[in-house]
């Protein structure tokens, strides 16, 4: 008798109580990368995950193995996505939520509030990184923050059936059941999924985690440490844009960039960067010098490239995600 089997007959000794919870949690990533895709933000993909494994456990004397457990956690997923997407607040990027600033005008102000933006999230959180190299590289195209940002615009039914048919590859029949609902109804709203998507996602990006863009990225982080600004200017391409949540402010153009870097943002001369694979894409670890041989966590940064120049420097001003990325909390000389 299988784990789920002893479980759902009541037979819930300690050993099966163990059993179920690595079953459960065997599901973990690919439930938290199904929750990020939904609700744009890592903490509320964990919180949901959370939910529907303590949904699981309660209910899994009612588990009747008509469906797959992955198919029924899915099912628990999506309904608590879909209550945690009651409120009308949509998580957008900075460059939806005005025009680009420039740097002679730009006002900071109050911080915008977090739940206001698409939060960025470690790949290991959300896929499988190790397997097949074009299966990962296709998982990764899927946490791009202009997709995740794009998946927001999408009332929540058309937000599901696309993750599940298109990211996913799950049938339409196999989604239809999930939703409850038919395979013309799931049909429809793929192809109205699509046409939004197709609109709102942006351009391709090149694979930034490998060794495609290794020279770039190398030749970047010497310049950022070195803070050489015009060395770091002409690895950017001429529609570049940096943002800085949680400000809605947003910058385009490499003289723009080298205005703020020499400018308010020369904060970040002598600091240190650490790779992470975030959203799909190269990203750092950005320490900020507090002393002569310490620094300090400011700011998770994802990187964009495409056609072999930097396209996006975006910077998530969120010290406390740095433990999320497996930063550590300190760099000390």
């Amino acid at each position: 008798m299988s784990p789920l089997q002893s479980s759902a007959t009541g037979e819930r000794g300690p050993a099966a109580e163990a059993d179920l919870q690595r079953t459960l949690e065997s599901h973990r990533v690919e439930l938290t990368g199904f929750c990020y895709r939904m609700l744009g933000a890592g903490s509320e993909a964990e919180d949901a995950v959370q939910e529907t494994i303590v949904r699981a456990w309660r209910a899994i004397d009612r588990f009747e193995g008509r469906s797959s457990l992955r198919s029924w956690l899915y099912r628990i997923a999506n309904n608590v996505c879909i209550d945690m997407l009651r409120s009308p607040q949509r998580r957008a990027r900075p460059m939806e939520m005005g025009p680009a600033t420039a740097v002679v005008d730009v006002v900071l102000g109050e911080p915008t509030p977090e739940h206001a933006f698409v939060q960025p999230i470690a790949d290991r959180r959300v896929i499988a990184t190790e397997g097949d190299p074009a299966e990962v590289a296709a998982a990764r195209e899927t946490i791009r923050l202009a997709f995740v940002a794009a998946l927001q615009h999408l009332p929540a039914r058309q937000r599901s059936v696309l993750i599940l048919c298109e990211v996913l590859r799950w049938q339409a029949t196999e989604a239809a059941e999930l939703l409850d609902t038919s395979v013309a109804s799931v049909n429809s709203a793929l192809q109205r999924a699509r046409a939004t998507m197709a609109a709102k996602q942006g351009e391709a990006l090149d694979q930034t985690v490998g060794p495609e863009n290794e020279a770039l990225l190398e030749r970047y982080v010497d310049a950022f440490e070195r803070y050489d600004i015009p060395t770091l200017v002409q690895l950017l391409r001429e529609d570049v844009i940096l943002s800085m949540p949680p400000f809605e402010v947003w910058l385009q153009g490499p003289q723009e960039l080298a205005d703020w870097f020499l400018g308010e943002g020369i904060v970040c001369e002598g600091g240190r960067l650490l790779p992470v694979e975030v959203n799909g894409t190269a990203g750092f670890g950005n320490y900020h010098r507090v002393g002569p041989d310490r620094w300090e966590p400011w700011a998770i940064q994802v990187i964009e490239v495409a056609g072999g120049k930097i396209t996006g420097h975006h910077n998530f001003l969120s010290p406390e995600l740095f433990a999320e990325f497996g930063l550590p909390p300190a760099i000390d000389a």
